[in-house]
């Protein structure tokens, strides 16, 4: 069978997930992957007493779903499967108790899982609070937000599987005495960078902040109140910071413990990174999508969804991902319990804005959100069905008799859970082209260049089959569709066609939400989903978002107001006068912040790895500002390079001259120079001092296009530069520190769509 996977496809497969030799070279061919993930997940089923034809024709299945691109498992179960290493789960919820030894107990499990390429859940809401007293020692307590920095620096220090870096979430209750704390804790960009946070509201905190009443601050230790908060306070706080820059988002503790299918095994108390993984302590869930846009049906001139190919896909998925469990490797002994305990699996979807715009149906639309609920309680039947078959012939999930279930024999599940709509960053690249989990599209038409000087212009394949189809399809147009970055306002394209061809920020909040809402309706775990703003997005437009999450059944909501993030770093506030430099009392201000910035992204080889600088110009094509990232960079000098930026770009919107800058930066050495090009780089800010001098020379501007030059990882360690066009940003919240393509806020997670590279 002769695989249609993308060049993006081929170029992630190769980087991430297709096995190397010892010195880096791919040995494996995309076809050799999806065969020794099929058979390492059949075999499974020997354990069972099923013959070696049946499971050889299961292995089939497997492969031909995953080489169709109907379905992919999550990236552990991609990199591990039937190779030595053998960690298939995606999520981990570890327990953190009020003592010493638990919390350095779970960090070693946390190093454990991210190594093997899991992310990790915590809820910090058994701590004591800061500044109380520890009887055993006569000391002071330090409080949950000292402890998420541990495991945040001990996250930084592991990568997973080679891959990526560590993702955590770290949670707390709403009424833990220290919850002012955490709700501000990730005001600033670089602290806590390797966790989301998540604050759990009880149902009892939402009636009290429609009376705008105050609530209990209770110490987990003692389970003595200790003070009284006004809710609408707290709730606004929360509000301020998810405005400010997306963090922190909302869990609906209480509203997730209704949907737990086994209490008397405990409460449910955090959730994975992406906040859509419900989990018991030392619980993990494996996940996969099915791609939506692969279940269309084109009848005479008409698409429609192929029930009889989704019914097949999803029961063959739940298949799939049971099996995963049997031949998982566990991290820990007590992971494997509790997960075989409970047998939960995660199947979700992904290319619903794809499959939407091939059908004709705009995503903002009463008709999407219906099909959204008929689609979803259509894979949730046919998962359970698939369940209960598999309960007859292998046993139900053996926590089953202190489950929900219990009372309806007739009903046995192999499966506590079964659905999950999880973020598809990478797995529907190479599933693709098709969009990411329930997003809608992210771009129409974009740049890319090849062979260091021919730029070509990428087009969404559905669009550019419709633009063919209705003969509107033009070079140029694509072209100019690629500078604008949105279609709504380009008349030549039929009104229809940019009626259904929105991005995510032609799409109002509320509908993001109905979306959510929709999904979550017939989803047993929960949904991923960001809800975009527009930068011009006001605090009361958040608020709203979040209580009309809570009123359409969300169990939680995350949300992301364009450039937010990007304004934090520079402590920029908007103001309305002109771009002029203004005084207060005789001192220099520094021009405000406009509203679109267009720019360069350069790479430099350092001695220190590769450093990826970025020069923004305003409207008037002054240079404006200077963002830094180096690939491997933490700690230290992450926050050197920080400060150097911070510092240029105040000296930039001072209007202090290019030259002085440059003076100032070149030449300054350290321990580890390099040579780039045949020129000496000392130091970081002597490399940063180069790209200025380079991009900007005299100080009279660089180009007015906005294009994130990129490098990305080819055979034999050449490199394709490539440039996308950002005009309209697109949720850009930095550079991708594998290939310095531009990251976008999608699904809870910062993805890079260049190279594959996630960070949740």
């Amino acid at each position: 069978m002769a695989l249609k996977l993308s060049a993006n496809a081929l170029k992630v497969l190769e980087k991430r997930y297709l096995k190397k030799d010892a010195e880096g070279k791919v040995i494996e061919t995309p076809q050799e992957l999806f065969r020794r993930i099929a058979k390492a997940i059949a075999q499974a089923d020997e354990h069972y007493g099923f013959n070696k034809e049946d499971i050889a024709k299961t292995e089939e299945k497997f492969y031909t779903m995953m080489a169709e691109l109907d379905f992919m498992p999550n990236s552990p179960t991609l990199m591990n499967a039937g190779r030595e290493l053998g960690q298939l789960s995606a999520c981990f919820v570890l327990p953190i108790e009020d003592s010493m030894e638990s919390i350095f107990e779970s960090l070693k499990a946390t190093a454990l899982i991210h190594k093997s390429g899991g992310g990790t859940g915590f809820s910090f809401s058994r701590l004591r609070p800061k500044n109380s007293v520890v009887q055993s020692t006569g000391g002071i307590a330090s409080g949950p937000v000292s402890f998420m920095k541990v495991f945040d620096a001990a996250t930084q220090a592991v990568k997973q599987g080679g891959t990526r870096r560590g993702a955590n979430m770290g949670i707390l209750r709403v009424d833990h005495p220290d919850i002012l704390e955490f709700i501000t804790c990730k005001e600033s960009n670089t602290d806590i960078t390797n966790f989301n946070i998540s604050v759990a509201v009880t149902n009892d905190f939402m009636k009290r902040l429609e009376r705008g009443e105050d609530y209990d601050l209770i110490d987990p230790h003692t389970q003595k109140i200790v003070k009284r908060l006004n809710s609408k306070f707290v709730f606004d706080l929360i509000v301020k910071m998810a405005h400010k820059n997306g963090e922190p988002g909302v869990i609906f503790i209480d509203r997730m413990n209704e949907f737990n299918p086994t209490p008397a095994l405990g409460k449910y108390e955090s959730t994975n990174p992406c906040g859509e993984q419900v989990l018991l302590p030392f619980e993990s869930c494996n996940l996969g999508s099915i791609n939506l846009y692969r279940m269309l049906l084109k009848r005479a001139d008409k698409y429609e969804i192929d029930w009889e190919k989704l019914k097949h896909t999803v029961q063959m998925s739940v298949h799939f991902l049971d099996n995963v469990i049997d031949v998982n490797k566990f991290p820990l002994p007590e992971i494997e319990k509790n997960t075989k305990l409970t047998r939960k699996i995660g199947l979700g979807i992904m290319g619903w804005g794809s499959a939407l715009a091939r059908l004709g149906i705009p995503y903002d639309s009463d008709e999407a959100v219906k099909l959204a609920e008929t689609v979803i309680s259509f894979i949730l039947k046919e998962a359970r069905r698939k369940s209960q078959e598999l309960a007859k012939r292998k046993g139900c999930f053996p926590a089953f008799k202190k489950s929900i279930f219990a009372s309806d024999a007739a009903d046995k599940l192999r499966n506590a859970t079964l659905t999950t709509v999880a973020p598809t960053g990478t797995i529907s690249i190479i599933a693709g082209p098709c969009s990411s989990g329930i997003e809608p599209i992210f771009a129409i038409s974009y740049y890319r260049s090849v062979m260091d000087k021919d730029k070509l212009v990428e087009v969404d394949n559905v669009f550019e089959e419709v633009a063919r189809e209705l003969g509107f399809f033009s070079q140029d147009l694509m072209e100019r569709i690629a500078q604008k970055g949105c279609i709504q306002d380009i008349k030549e394209i039929p009104k229809d066609v940019r009626r259904v061809f929105v991005s995510a920020h032609d799409i109002s909040p509320e509908w993001h939400i109905k979306m959510q809402a929709a999904f979550q309706k017939y989803t047993d775990n929960a949904v991923s989903k960001t809800v975009n703003f527009p930068n011009s997005a006001s605090i009361e437009d958040v608020y709203q978002v979040y209580m009309t999450a809570y009123k359409l059944g969300c169990k939680g909501v995350t949300i992301y107001r364009d450039r937010s993030r990007e304004e934090q770093v520079l402590n920029i506030e908007r103001r309305e006068e002109d771009n002029k430099i203004l005084t207060i009392s005789g001192k220099i201000e520094p021009r405000p912040r406009p509203e679109v910035t267009t720019g360069t992204t350069t790479k430099v080889s350092t001695g220190c790895g590769n450093l990826y600088v970025t020069i923004n110009t305003d409207e008037n094509g002054k240079p404006f500002e200077i963002f830094t990232q180096m690939g491997k960079a933490g700690g230290c000098a992450a926050s050197q390079l920080e400060a150097i930026g911070r510092l240029v770009s105040l000296a930039l919107r001072s209007e202090i001259e290019v030259k002085s800058i440059i003076e100032q930066l070149h030449g300054i050495r350290c321990p580890s120079p390099s040579w780039e090009k045949g020129a000496r780089i000392f130091s970081c800010a002597d490399a940063i001092a180069r790209v200025i001098e380079k991009r900007l020379g005299n100080g009279a501007g660089i180009t007015s296009r906005v294009e994130v030059s990129v490098s990305l990882a080819a055979k034999e360690n050449s490199a394709i530069p490539a440039i996308i066009n950002f005009n309209d940003s697109n949720n850009i919240v930095g550079v991708c520190p594998d290939c310095g393509s531009a990251l976008q806020h999608e699904e809870g997670c910062s993805k890079c769509h260049v190279c594959g590279f996630s960070k949740c």
